[in-house]
């Protein structure tokens, strides 16, 4: 740094007018004060400070070199073009000055964790030295500082300096300069100094509209009015208003200074000769001269600084602690900002997407085994499995033949009894069809709408209520049909019927399994898929920019789609197999066979017989009837002649067929001729018991083992090999996988940053 020769050597004489007899404790926290605007923290939080403001020419810096000591720069190309913060300390040492660039902003224009602050140039001890010289000189640093929020910070000292800070901001001359003007001002701790150059028309300064803007009462505003020397004669009563507080009324006041012109500067006027020619200037010129009362304290330079320095004091011991709860806030929500990030990404990518991988699988494992959680896959298609017992169930057994006793010209005048013997074989007490034949109308409706509920859950609305309808309209079979059928020639010898005709009643019933199985497979596909889908979230949503997500997503929804076709090509051999009867489980067949052939029989014997059986219900025979002596011959009792059904019971007693009951004459009568038809219905009936039961049975462990299990199955494999990050590309597929998005980065960053300033302001608020 090269120094300005001197205007008029050293002077012992400070310039600083304010109280020397200051509380030490005030002093203190303009320091504390000041310290926290050397981290940088203003940016973040409103911190007092008096920033001075005024259209360019307009006097500021005459003023900042009047109250501080400085000489700022004057030369073409140095006037001020960032902020120039000057800190004034009362001390007892020899008066210097330090010089120093305070980069609160990188050359890119972003805020610094904590701000840079880099000395320029020795300490000035002499006044009248100006700490910057050089014709079309610019002042720069590690980074342009025209027009910036990085600023010149002076440290003045001295005997009877004022303890005080300001802020010079440029003129205003361009948008840009008012949009820093304006981050400054627009904080309710900052006091706005506005500088109005008495030689211009008061209406035409821009600071005023800025001022009046961010400070509409002028609460915060100390008006300054300078160079009231170039007042044109007869003009200056024009000016008095603001001084008397009558024009632009400030809470504050409006105060007027007169400090050395150019040529008493270029004369080289000593700081003691502009404070002396500024007092005979008030004194002795009217009409300054004439103002009477109070007014006059509102001229000179002196009393400007006095209540400068009053004012930034009260404000700054009024605002500490809520500086302080001001930090502690700005501390968290940085923290919390900071947590709510992704996690930073890994210096070491490859290992960590390894153990987000493993950590991935071992979870999916133990969700598709079942854990004690809520949200566990489990639970998830637990409701599909729970529909599956409750319709899937009763949808299949809902495809039984529905084999009817009787011709078809009964139908909707006869109905089928109850099934007792089916009652503890079904689950929750729901019943074959053939049931609802011997229920009340309104019964057989209930079970017949809860039925198409069921359907409708499993199959959809529309195609399961036209679904039901049809199997109401069409689903009996009737016996004369049964036995049209198995009178169809075929190879077989005369008497014997074709095992064909059970098989197409076997094809037909199967036929109706496969949309309730596949829908019952596509439903939990759909849970699983959608519960993977959310682990993958939780797992990787962190990571880089989401590209390990997505490709993870990918590979994982194919795989579980894949899962699905074979399970469904599964259910298909399941179907397929079914299409052959068979079973070992011969005694079950057998026993439902004898079951249903009784109940059919039973069922059946009302047609061919039904006065036989009318007969055999209304008979109540005597006691005499059933009456044998020891050697089992009848005995010699006169008997009153019989008729109807006690003849035929006596004469079956006389021709020795002893024992025979009402209800064994059926017995005697010749063969039903539905008899094979009701064999065929025996059959089918009671295969459909076994293989569904059989069936429904292997449907839910093909779906767990091949889709719920599957999807698990061979994943790290398969992961590995998708992502390629075992291949020779895979240290570079993980960095690019692990990268943070920018948007990211640039917020962590920049909150890094922040905390980094808040830290440091917190630990020197700990100091005081």
């Amino acid at each position: 740094m090269t120094m300005s020769p001197s205007r008029a050597g050293s002077e012992p004489q400070g310039v600083g007018h304010s109280n020397p007899h200051l509380a030490q404790e005030r002093r203190a926290m303009l320091d504390l004060v000041n310290k926290l605007h050397s981290t940088g923290v203003q940016v973040d939080i409103d911190l007092p400070q008096i920033a001075v403001i005024g259209s360019q020419s307009a006097g500021k810096s005459s003023l900042i070199e009047s109250i501080s000591g400085i000489t700022l720069p004057r030369a073409t190309g140095t006037c001020t073009r960032c902020p120039t913060e000057c800190r004034l300390s009362r001390s007892n040492g020899p008066w210097q000055c330090t010089v120093a660039l305070r980069f609160i902003t990188d050359s890119k224009g972003q805020v610094l964790g904590q701000a840079r602050n880099e000395m320029f140039g020795p300490t000035i001890f002499d006044k009248a030295q100006d700490f910057l010289t050089g014709e079309d000189m610019e002042l720069q640093g590690p980074s342009e500082l025209s027009f910036s929020i990085n600023c010149v910070s002076l440290q003045t000292t001295g005997p009877e300096v004022a303890d005080l800070s300001f802020c010079d901001l440029p003129g205003l001359i361009a948008s840009l300069v008012e949009s820093l003007v304006t981050s400054y001002i627009r904080k309710p701790s900052c006091i706005i100094l506005f500088t109005v150059a008495c030689e211009t028309d008061f209406e035409n300064q821009g600071a005023h509209r800025l001022a009046k803007q961010y400070d509409p009462h002028g609460k915060r505003t100390i008006g300054v009015l300078t160079k009231p020397d170039r007042i044109p004669t007869g003009e200056e009563s024009s000016w008095l208003p603001f001084i008397r507080h009558e024009k632009e009324s400030l809470e504050n006041n409006w105060y007027c200074v007169k400090q050395p012109g150019s040529s008493d500067i270029k004369q080289g006027i000593t700081w003691a000769q502009a404070r002396s020619r500024e007092d005979e200037f008030f004194s002795m010129t009217p009409p300054w001269s004439e103002l009477e009362g109070i007014y006059p304290k509102y001229l000179r330079t002196s009393n400007l600084v006095d209540r400068l320095s009053s004012i930034l004091s009260d404000l700054i011991s009024k605002k500490l602690p809520e500086i302080q709860q001001e930090l502690e806030k700005s501390i968290h929500q940085a923290r919390t900002a900071l947590k709510q990030l992704p996690k930073e990404p890994s210096k070491q990518p490859m290992n960590e997407i390894f153990d987000l991988l493993h950590t991935f699988v071992n979870d999916l494992a133990a969700h598709v085994e079942g854990i004690p959680d809520h949200d566990g896959l489990i639970q998830r298609i637990r409701p599909a499995q729970q529909k599956f017992r409750a319709t899937f169930r009763a949808t299949i057994r809902a495809t039984a033949p529905n084999f009817k006793s009787f011709e078809g010209k009964y139908a909707g005048k006869k109905k089928l009894p109850r099934t007792e013997f089916l009652a503890n074989e079904e689950e929750e007490g729901v019943l074959e069809s053939e049931e609802e034949d011997g229920v009340s109308e309104s019964e057989e409706d209930v079970r017949n709408n809860e039925e198409e509920v069921h359907i409708k859950r499993m199959r959809g609305s529309a195609k399961a209520h036209s679904e039901m309808k049809r199997k109401r309209d069409t689903g009996a079979i009737y016996i004369d049909k049964v036995m049209a059928r198995a009178h169809h020639p075929n190879r077989e010898l005369p008497g014997n019927f074709p095992f064909i005709v059970q098989k197409t009643y076997i094809d037909q019933l199967l036929s109706e399994w496969q949309s309730p199985v596949l829908f019952l497979c596509k439903t939990i596909h759909g849970d699983i898929a959608a519960h993977v889908k959310t682990l993958t979230k939780k797992h990787f949503s962190s990571f880089g920019q989401g590209g390990l997500e997505q490709h993870i997503n990918v590979l994982l929804q194919t795989h579980i789609n894949r899962c699905l076709e074979w399970v469904e090509t599964q259910i298909n051999w399941l179907l397929d197999i079914e299409n052959h009867p068979f079973s070992l489980n011969g005694h079950y067949l057998s026993d439902f066979k004898d079951k249903f052939l009784s109940f059919f029989k039973g069922s059946h014997q009302e047609d061919w017989c039904n006065d036989l059986l009318t007969a055999i219900n209304a008979f109540s025979a005597p006691p005499s009837i059933f009456s044998f002596n020891r050697s089992g011959a009848a005995p010699e009792v006169p008997q009153p002649q019989q008729t109807g059904m006690a003849k035929v019971l006596s004469g079956l007693t006389e021709i020795g067929m002893l024992g025979i009951k009402p209800e064994d004459l059926p017995k005697l009568l010749p063969s039903d001729p539905m008899e094979p038809a009701l064999v065929i219905m025996a059959d089918v009936r009671a295969y459909f018991q076994v293989a569904y039961k059989r069936f429904a049975d292997n449907v839910p462990l093909a779906v767990d083992h091949e889709l719920v299990l599957g999807a698990e199955r061979g994943v790290l494999r398969l992961l590995y090999g998708g992502l390629g990050i075992n291949g020779p590309n895979g240290h570079r597929i993980c960095k690019d996988l692990a990268q943070e998005s920018p948007q990211n980065a640039n917020r962590r960053e920049e909150l890094m940053k922040k905390l980094e300033r808040l830290n440091v302001a917190s630990e020197e608020l700990l100091r005081l």
